[in-house]
């Protein structure tokens, strides 16, 4: 089982949403807070070429590399205490004690994960891959398949779980089966249209495993 992070495992959309829109204010580009709301979940340098180019903005490369670092040193500054979704982190700590295989693949830059995973306050360090490990990130499938590679498990043997469209597309063509919780900004009938396999709960998801026998039901 591999997890997205942000608004999947931890409460941090909002967050994530108020850096983005800052830093496109502080260089001047215009920038409808629902469209950026739709974006939450995609690659950084995409979202910010994108917001640019529907403001009549092209930007290179570079330009949206430096943009998205800047939203990550903004997204620092405002995430204090960032609050874990229901359910996840008693999911996570089951899963810790079974033998399934799991680990978190977010397209966030390290030093943007670490007030995150703190936060779930988890009994051992997660295997974690971030988008410094791959060159395209969600929705390109790159980061959920380094991370089955580093679970040592066949893509098509997966889950991921997340909570946005970008995290069910990025699934699909990875080989994945897409597993949808509505817990950030896209709802359950966009998950379901974007490839979602089902739209459930950490509790629920949970519940699902212990019965399988799959996770210790204490």
């Amino acid at each position: 089982m591999i997890f997205d992070l942000d608004g999947t495992l931890v409460d941090t959309v909002e967050a994530r949403i108020r850096a983005w829109t800052q830093v496109f204010d502080e260089i001047g580009i215009v920038a409808d807070r629902e469209h950026v709301a739709r974006l939450i979940g995609a690659d950084g340098k995409r979202l910010a070429k994108e917001v640019a180019e529907v403001a009549n903005r092209h930007i290179d490369d570079d330009r949206a590399e430096a943009i998205d670092k800047r939203s990550g040193e903004i997204f620092n500054e405002v995430n204090r205490n960032p609050r874990p979704i229901a359910g996840a982190r008693q999911l996570l700590v089951a899963l810790s004690g079974s033998s399934l295989r799991w680990g978190i693949a977010t397209s966030s830059r390290p030093e943007q994960v670490r007030a995150s995973i703190g936060a779930l306050k988890l009994p051992t360090q997660p295997r974690i891959i971030d988008g410094s490990h791959v060159q395209h990130a969600k929705p390109a499938p790159d980061l959920l398949l380094l991370a089955a590679e580093k679970l040592r498990v066949q893509p098509d043997r997966c889950w991921y779980i997340g909570d946005s469209t970008w995290d069910m597309l990025a699934a699909r063509a990875a080989g994945m089966i897409a597993v949808g919780v509505a817990y950030g900004s896209a709802s359950k009938a966009d998950l379901l249209n974007a490839g979602a396999k089902v739209v459930t709960t950490f509790r629920s998801l949970l519940t699902d495993l212990q019965r399988r026998g799959l996770v210790s039901a204490s």
